[in-house]
């Protein structure tokens, strides 16, 4: 039908600038966070690019149903401000004849979200902690960049180049404070660079250089100059990965049915429920009052999703520390919602009915 296909058009353009919208909201506040983790030296630069695509494919799912509600709403909204809807009723056609069309829009984005939560954010997250795992396995000398002062992991010394060779092995003007026992020791050198032996051991090498040794605030100090020095690297020593639910395979989760991981497979199954859901339930809360022009419906819209994924967020708690049953917890907000959707239906139909009656 024309109706149908004008609908899905507009569905489509108003889900691509929403998506597109928060999708640069969210890269915009991911890269800020890791940003200032990179300026304060927790995070090395060169992985900032990385971990933004880990956290937005993780969150794409989330955005993927916010994008597909407000959608439907919006839409649904202009077509009610523009007394579109007045012909619609006016020609004897009900609120739920709009079912089909919203769920032909709905449910290729509703297997897609139910793809990303049930495969892709839990690669995302497990990549995610993978990398951050493996950069806090490098060495502190592995994590000097040339012009940024860097402190070592335990907080004893702190390192400083100023730029890398044109052979990409060298580094120039090299300088590293530390404090050991009350004493300070600053060793600046020209050039510097990492040795491998033999036996598997790596030395930072300085060359040309010198090293001023003593205690601040007296004259017990002294300065050695030398030609070459080296400082033997030590390998830094992290725990294994931790295997979360949050990063557990879904066919893993099934397999082990304990209460955290049933808890994280009831929000990984019921993302693309609540995103179906909330698509319908758009259709009878669009309602605006040509007349009025109010934007209460779209206040009490946010407030709904804002609390379904709350809600959601809670019962997956509940269910990992074993307050609530599985089945319960996990068909419980879904089972409230749809009488909630029911209802709606049920009233704004009836209220068009009456309205048209007078």
């Amino acid at each position: 039908m024309v109706f149908q296909r004008a609908a899905m058009r507009e569905f489509a353009a108003n889900a691509a600038a929403i998506f597109i919208a928060l999708f640069f909201i969210l890269v915009t506040v991911v890269l800020i966070r890791l940003l200032s983790q990179a300026a304060g030296g927790r995070l090395p630069g060169d992985a900032v690019l990385m971990l933004i695509g880990f956290t937005v494919l993780n969150h794409t799912s989330t955005l993927l149903a916010l994008t597909l509600f407000m959608s439907v709403l919006i839409s649904m909204g202009r077509m009610y401000r523009d007394s579109e809807m007045v012909v619609w009723f006016a020609s004897g056609l009900p609120l739920r004849a709009w079912i089909w069309p919203v769920l032909r829009f709905a449910v290729p984005m509703v297997a897609a979200i139910a793809v990303l939560s049930t495969y892709l954010s839990p690669w995302a997250q497990s990549r995610a902690q993978t990398f951050r795992h493996e950069l806090e396995a490098r060495d502190d000398v592995s994590r000097v960049a040339p012009g940024m002062f860097r402190e070592a992991s335990s907080g004893n010394r702190t390192f400083f180049v100023e730029s890398v060779a044109d052979n990409s092995v060298e580094v120039k003007n090299v300088f590293i404070a530390s404090r050991n026992e009350g004493r300070m020791s600053v060793i600046v050198a020209t050039k510097g660079f990492v040795e491998r032996q033999p036996n598997g051991d790596r030395f930072a090498v300085l060359l040309n250089g010198r090293q001023y040794d003593g205690k601040p605030g007296s004259a017990d100090f002294r300065v050695t100059q030398f030609e070459r020095y080296a400082i033997r690297i030590e390998a830094r020593e992290v725990g294994m990965l931790e295997l979360t639910p949050k990063i557990t395979p879904t066919a893993a989760l099934l397999a082990l049915p304990i209460p955290p991981n049933l808890g994280e497979l009831s929000w990984r199954i019921g993302l693309p429920i609540a995103a179906l859901l909330l698509s319908l339930t758009a259709i009878p809360l669009a309602f605006v009052n040509p007349r009025a022009g109010s934007a209460s419906n779209m206040i009490f819209a946010v407030f709904l999703f804002a609390l379904y994924f709350n809600a959601l967020g809670i019962s997956q708690s509940w269910i990992a520390q074993s307050k609530a049953h599985f089945w319960v917890g996990a068909l419980g907000i879904h089972i409230v919602m749809l009488v909630l959707l029911i209802g709606l239906f049920a009233y704004r139909g009836a209220w068009f009915v009456r309205l048209f009656r007078r």
